[in-house]
């Protein structure tokens, strides 16, 4: 079956990096697009930002953008966030996301999610 696993979150200082990684697996990894969320305390989760499926276009939100950096390796069906400057507001949990159409029913699928701090 489908599996996302994120590692990578941590507690880092205002002004730090951390890199997030998602390890896929169950899915013809190269043929998706990939995306990855955050939720925020008491929040609804929010688009961070979406790779294509070959890694030739990316967007990101605008809270993020030129701060974070997403992509993916798909001889490793993985795909990273690299978080630059962070910022206390950056403090979520993040979710690597994608999803597949199937007989015209949409399959979206979560990881578990990890843990990003920003705090000194």
């Amino acid at each position: 079956q489908v599996q996302l696993v994120e590692s990578g979150g941590g507690l880092v200082q205002p002004g730090g990096s951390l890199r997030l990684s998602c390890a896929a697996s169950g899915f013809t990894f190269r043929l998706y697009a990939m995306r990855w969320y955050l939720q925020a305390p008491g929040k609804e989760r929010e688009l961070v930002a979406h790779i294509s499926s070959a890694g030739e276009s990316t967007n990101y939100a605008d809270s993020v953008q030129g701060r974070f950096t997403i992509s993916r390796d798909n001889d490793k069906n993985t795909v990273y966030l690299q978080m630059n400057s962070l910022k206390p507001e950056d403090t979520a949990v993040y979710y690597c996301n994608t999803y597949r159409t199937v007989n015209d029913k949409r399959y979206v699928y979560w990881g578990q999610g990890t843990q990003v701090t920003v705090s000194s």
